[in-house]
């Protein structure tokens, strides 16, 4: 019999597994407690577990953390791990420290299937998906890693974003109970307005999501026009932008918050003229009776090898954002953090073996447009 790796529960399903043991549900919770509250894996510390309880899951069970590759810490407080997975591949979780909050930033998958143009991971391509227990590890070593380097008992994460490798929504049976551990008071304790699922655009998944787990939404958007959105992001050609808006307007009456946040990656002459602002605009305005409730946040891109894109300038950034905010749409420009440990949005790329040679396939697409980037402003400006 395999042991089983006590993070890959959610609390019922550690319940339901205690259960299988002959224990009580209370001794699910004290159990749970220990795991995520206090961060124990060892079994005999856990003292107000009867030692019959103990001895019987060091036979049956283990807490299983990720084995730490290498640790970079950048000049701004952000901290960034590379944790193994297992062969051959290793995921990038980041820790972004604030005045306010403290930000981790969770890997779903191993790599992305995805392919968005803009973004290091998709251009590594995809191997696998992350067990429940793999994506609730990269939260379990940061928590108690920094209460330890801190020198603190209190919580120092207080907001999540699924925002590293790989797209939550196609990992979606795992993601789940990974975010119920997140949120139950007897785990993280951490509220729905901090944990944030950052999708490409899963619409079947934004649909479940908002029945099965409400958390806040981020939905990467970055074009405001289809024909601009098929060349950046692959998945627009499944779910076109009317099917996706209609999707997070269907989500804000379960949603924690009454918007959706819309990300918005800067690409200089590809996604950034005037016109695109006044399109995302009208997109925007247009969807249901007042418009879509919705936070604008722009990303300055962050630039890696082989992408062939540019950063919009400052000043286009800016432009760009004051014409938004003068539609009246609550628009943000994000404020790059990590960049010298390419920590950055965009950027985690960990290392993963190319199962189903996403990146062979975007390489012979590269081939075929001796100048991408020109090309996809001719053909999709305005």
């Amino acid at each position: 019999m395999t042991a089983a790796n006590l993070l890959d529960f959610d609390l019922e399903g550690l319940a339901a597994f205690c259960e299988r043991l002959g224990e009580k549900r209370f001794r699910a919770v004290q159990l749970f407690r220990w795991i995520h509250q206090r961060g124990e894996s060892d079994f005999a510390s856990m003292t107000d577990l009867a030692k019959s309880l103990r001895d019987k899951l060091g036979g049956v069970a283990h807490i299983k953390p990720l084995t730490v590759l290498s640790r970079q810490d950048s000049l701004d407080g952000t901290i960034k791990w590379l944790f193994d997975v297992g062969n051959g591949d290793a995921v990038e979780t980041v820790f972004i420290p604030e005045t306010d909050r403290g930000t981790l930033c969770i890997s779903s998958q191993a790599g992305c299937a995805v392919g968005c143009r803009f973004c290091s991971t998709g251009h590594q391509g995809f191997s696998r998906n992350l067990t429940t227990g793999e994506i609730v590890a990269q939260l379990w070593f940061a928590e108690h890693f920094l209460r330890a380097k801190l020198g603190v008992s209190e919580r120092v994460i207080s907001n999540v974003v699924m925002m590293g490798m790989g797209e939550p929504l196609q990992n979606y049976s795992a993601l789940v109970p990974a975010l119920k551990v997140m949120l139950d008071d007897h785990g993280y304790g951490l509220s729905r307005r901090r944990v944030t699922v950052s999708t490409s655009g899963v619409v079947p998944m934004i649909d479940r999501l908002a029945v099965d787990c409400p958390v806040a939404l981020a939905v990467s958007l970055h074009a405001p026009n289809d024909d601009l959105r098929n060349g950046l992001v692959p998945l627009n050609k499944k779910y076109p932008l009317r099917d996706l808006l209609d999707a997070c307007a269907r989500y804000l009456p379960a949603a924690p918050r009454d918007f959706v946040t819309f990300e918005y990656c800067m690409l200089a002459g590809v996604n950034d003229q005037p016109e695109h602002a006044r399109q995302l605009v009208d997109l925007l305005r247009q969807h249901g009776r007042n418009g879509l409730a919705c936070k604008i946040n722009l990303i300055p891109f962050n630039p890696f090898p082989d992408s062939g894109l540019v950063c919009s300038d400052k000043a286009t950034v800016l432009a760009f954002a004051g014409q938004l905010s003068a539609a009246g749409l609550v628009t943000t420009v994000r404020k790059t953090r990590g960049d010298d440990i390419d920590a950055a949005c965009g950027q985690l790329a960990g290392d993963v073996v190319d199962r189903t040679r996403v990146a062979d396939r975007m390489g012979q697409l590269r081939r075929l447009s001796e100048t991408p980037v020109t090309w996809m402003s001719r053909e999709h400006a305005g």
